[in-house]
């Protein structure tokens, strides 16, 4: 394969039309994904913060790369990126996988809730050299092939224009099918060009890398966010980097992507009052709301 499939952001674009890409691909751009007032409210949020970093200090981070974590305290704007209709749906079919065992004599379904895994600002440097291929779901020791129950749905939004020159994200097509001997080749990954605005939306255990930059005065800026399944640790350790006040400031469907929640499988419960409950209560107290387990319901859905 020598491009990566491209949908535009218009009526008739659909998750389904996502999944299938991704499915086949394990990549995929969506162009126009962000709406102009939104790509601008990123820059003018992160682009000073990005200029005050400091480079990586290895290979792998990037001699001549910025970074910058922690998104959801450094602009709302995230928030329309993670519950994207083109993004949170596409995630949902390929991390929750129902489950069934046996509780007692019942056999259940039970299925991981979604969690944002890491935020980053990333910008590449002129002189900055290609980042060593690699998956991301190895943060979690997936194993491959995975039979479609994937660990990670990663998006790379493009706030600067992405080129082969300025080091466009480097994608292995088709490599989400491969098992853990077969080794990533240079040769075989294809750079991500889109303009700003747009992005990248590709499987955990797809082989990518940042690109080489070439130029000798353009930055390239993106920001990635993963959809990850509960069932794995986040990350990036939003608990320490987003105070429960910031975290309760957003709606309640971004709180339980942060973390603020526990799912069927009971991943992430808090015990109040005796009982295993959803940890998403107490941000209601930050709220003013009342604190009751049994008046609000928050008791986990199913007893483990």
């Amino acid at each position: 394969m020598t491009r990566l499939e491209r949908i535009a952001n218009d009526t008739r674009a659909s998750a389904r039309d996502v999944v299938d890409v991704l499915k086949c691909d394990g990549a995929v751009i969506i162009e126009d994904f962000l709406s102009p007032a939104t790509l601008e409210g990123l820059r003018t949020d992160l682009f000073p913060l990005l200029a005050q970093r400091s480079a990586g200090r290895d290979g792998f981070s990037g001699e001549k790369t910025r970074r910058l974590g922690a998104l959801f305290a450094h602009s709302r704007h995230c928030a329309e990126i993670a519950v994207h209709p083109l993004y949170l749906p596409v995630a949902r079919e390929f991390l929750i996988q129902p489950h069934e065992v046996w509780i007692g004599d019942q056999r259940r379904p039970l299925a991981p809730d979604i969690r944002i895994g890491m935020t980053q600002a990333i910008q590449i440097g002129p002189g900055q050299g290609a980042q060593v291929l690699h998956r991301d779901d190895n943060a979690f020791l997936w194993r491959h092939p995975t039979n479609g129950r994937e660990g990670r749905v990663q998006i790379m939004v493009a706030l600067s224009d992405f080129t082969e020159e300025n080091g466009g994200t480097l994608v292995i097509p088709g490599s989400h099918t491969w098992d853990d001997e077969r080794q990533p080749l240079r040769s075989e990954a294809i750079p991500t060009t889109m303009r700003a605005g747009s992005a990248l939306i590709f499987l955990g255990s797809a082989f990518h890398a940042g690109g080489e930059n070439r130029t000798k005065n353009e930055y390239r800026t993106g920001l990635t966010m993963a959809l990850d399944s509960s069932s794995v640790r986040q990350e990036e350790n939003m608990y320490l980097a987003l105070t429960p006040d910031l975290v309760a400031s957003y709606p309640e469907e971004i709180q339980r992507l942060l973390g603020w929640s526990a799912g069927s499988n009971a991943m992430g419960w808090v015990e109040i009052d005796g009982q295993m409950a959803d940890p998403n209560v107490l941000l209601q107290d930050r709220r003013g709301e009342i604190l009751s387990v049994t008046k609000k319901n928050h008791s986990l859905p199913t007893a483990m």
